[in-house]
């Protein structure tokens, strides 16, 4: 192996390793519908892939508008010994959810639904500002 591969596979290492360490870890709950109207759009709809974040990640309604990568890294509790489907599913932040931790996101049902069984009801996840 040439030294230019043996650099190329090191940045490649290097680059992963950076990405994973941005990733936030916390739990995620799922609401239901209706989505509108939202604390950051009101009635305009945003789709189904969507975001309601704790108060200090929605930052006063800085953070609307702003996607996020999510991805379920296992369960919380007994109920669904292995939840997660080993989807990603990128989302939209349209909302507060005025009742979720500091480490806590609010996903829609159809996103939850793409990176975990809903019968989880709460997960661990990681996500990454996309």
């Amino acid at each position: 192996m040439g030294s230019t591969q043996q650099a190329l596979i090191l940045i490649a290492m290097v680059a992963s390793l950076v990405s994973a360490a941005h990733a936030i870890s916390g739990q995620a709950t799922f609401y239901t519908p209706p989505y509108v109207p939202s604390s950051c759009f009101g009635f305009e709809d945003r789709g189904v892939m969507i975001l309601a974040a704790n108060g200090g990640l929605f930052n006063n309604k800085a953070a609307c508008g702003t996607r996020y990568r999510v991805t379920c890294t296992s369960g919380t509790n007994a109920g669904v010994a292995q939840p997660c489907t080993g989807n990603s599913v990128d989302v939209t932040v349209v909302d507060l959810c005025p009742g979720c931790g500091g480490n806590q996101v609010d996903l829609s049902q159809e996103a939850f639904t793409v990176i975990a069984n809903p019968d989880a009801g709460r997960i661990n996840i990681e996500y990454n500002q996309i």
